[in-house]
């Protein structure tokens, strides 16, 4: 019996199910995908550091709750208090802005 499945690349599956680069449904796609990536590493430098949700919270001064929707779903956080993490946490943190496609470090 033949092998009926064909093997394709990540990218040729998200161009078909979600949209090609420059689309309004990819570019939405990769936002979340890059938020939700920002939490990921915000809990990750959390653990790291042995801190629980509630102490990380003490010293950004904010509610235990804030922090778990931070890691858990960056989308309705306040920057400011996402940077305030990051100080908190000792992190190092860089902004890489795209305008008409030049970037802008920061």
């Amino acid at each position: 019996m033949a092998d009926k499945f064909k093997t394709v690349s990540l990218d040729t599956m998200i161009d078909k199910h979600i949209g090609k680069r420059g689309t309004e449904k990819r570019e939405t796609f990769e936002n979340e995908l890059r938020i939700d990536l920002l939490g990921q590493a915000i809990k990750q430098a959390r653990q790291e550091r042995n801190l629980t949700q509630e102490q990380l919270g003490e010293l950004v001064g904010v509610q235990k709750a804030q922090i778990s929707k931070i890691e858990n779903s960056v989308k309705n956080a306040r920057f400011e208090t996402i940077l305030k993490v990051f100080e908190a946490l000792g992190a190092k943190v860089n902004f890489n802005v795209e305008l008409n496609k030049q970037n802008v470090a920061y």
